[in-house]
């Protein structure tokens, strides 16, 4: 039976963390949240940021706009928390409604406030390895896991399954900044479950529910199950079987109350990181 890495847990700790650090600022950090749309997902990942926001102490500011608002309504509403002094972070809740152009939305954010480090500025500073920048929150936070278990990540041999802007991308240059060797799978990989069963660390982001089987697992490995699907029955599960992996793994995460939590928790340190950065 392996570890299981209690995503909550480590989240809690670094709110608290986060918590006292905010307490001794000046200057309550802010972040703003723009939701387009009525999609039911997005309005309760908006209602958890912002309660997460207040029991840390930052400020929160929101623009709700409806699901037929137009590109320019959008960017108005960008560029006035980009203009507002008071805002030290920017989130444009994703998905966009589909008439709307997402990824010239997110590129219009100030990158000193682009908490969800998907600006070319922040990605450049990522791949460059200059710590000025600001990491998206689920590889920031999937990588917190993993040195949860293990602090020296030199020289191990990782594979990440997922190449998004997102995750995929930013993951692999984070394991690849702490010295492991990294391997890229994709849709397109020939013999995945071989390439996957040499990982010492194995993270998979995906979205196929209960893809990776114990059979695609070494021993002892480090699983990071960044996949989050509703089953018939209603159940969340995530890209890993985590019935069966579990008993091959080192360590794995579980979904849910793996790496979502901390995905909100890094938000939030983004968020205190910027404004510290802005003042």
């Amino acid at each position: 039976m392996s570890t299981l890495i209690d995503g909550k847990a480590v989240a809690a700790k670094l709110k608290e963390q986060l918590a006292n650090e905010v307490s001794s600022m000046s200057k309550k950090p802010g972040l703003a949240v723009i939701l387009v749309g009525d999609d039911p997902a997005s309005h309760v990942y908006v209602r958890n940021k912002i309660k997460a926001c207040e029991a840390v102490g930052i400020q929160s500011y929101e623009t709700r706009l409806p699901e037929d608002a137009t590109q320019q309504d959008v960017e108005e509403a960008i560029t006035a928390f980009n203009n507002n002094a008071d805002v030290n972070g920017i989130l444009l809740q994703l998905p966009v409604p589909k008439h709307l152009d997402s990824d010239a939305l997110v590129q219009m954010i100030d990158p000193a406030k682009d908490v969800d480090g998907l600006s070319f500025i922040n990605q450049g500073k990522l791949v460059a390895g200059d710590k000025s920048g600001l990491v998206p929150c689920t590889p920031q936070g999937s990588l917190m896991l993993i040195k949860e278990i293990e602090q020296d990540l030199s020289g191990k041999s990782a594979v990440v399954i997922g190449r998004s802007l997102l995750f995929g991308k930013p993951m692999a240059q984070l394991l690849l900044a702490e010295n492991c060797t990294i391997t890229t799978a994709h849709s397109r990989t020939q013999n995945l479950e071989e390439v996957c069963k040499q990982a010492d660390i194995l993270v998979a982001a995906v979205g196929r529910a209960k893809m990776v089987k114990a059979s695609w697992v070494k021993d002892g490995a480090i699983v990071i199950d960044v996949g989050i699907n509703r089953q018939d029955d209603g159940k969340l599960c995530g890209d890993v079987d985590f019935d069966e992996v579990k008993d091959v793994a080192g360590a794995i995460t579980p979904v849910p109350g793996g790496v979502g939590p901390m995905t909100i928790a890094c938000l939030l340190a983004n968020t205190v990181q910027a404004a510290k950065n802005q003042h």
